[in-house]
């Protein structure tokens, strides 16, 4: 399982507590070990899950190992970054990209 400095993994049996129930923001990377672009996201997790953690917790789902949460949000392409605010999907973003895009196309819901 790739693994994030500062980003911690969740599972199908901790995603309603550390994301449907969480206070803020959450930004949850569906990944897997076999996908290159996933391995492309990570120091730009990294580097917002530190940069912005006054206003948004990042974590990480391995989409091999969870396939109940995978499918209950219809998730087909690695990596997908979703956003849930207030125990819902508020945005979708799939594929890698630079931390400054990605910073930009969340902002709306941040």
């Amino acid at each position: 399982m790739v693994q994030i400095t500062g980003v911690p993994a969740v599972t199908d049996e901790t995603f309603a507590a550390e994301v449907l129930e969480a206070e803020g923001p959450v930004l949850v990377d569906f990944t897997a070990d076999w996908c290159p672009p996933c391995r492309q996201m990570v120091p730009v997790l990294a580097e917002i899950a530190r940069e912005e953690a006054h206003r948004l917790t990042v974590v990480s789902l391995d989409v091999d190992h969870n396939p109940q949460t995978q499918a209950a949000y219809g998730v087909l392409s690695m990596p997908t970054l979703m956003l849930f605010r207030g125990g819902e999907p508020v945005k979708s973003v799939v594929g890698a990209r630079a931390k400054v895009r990605l910073l930009r196309e969340l902002e709306d819901v941040l």
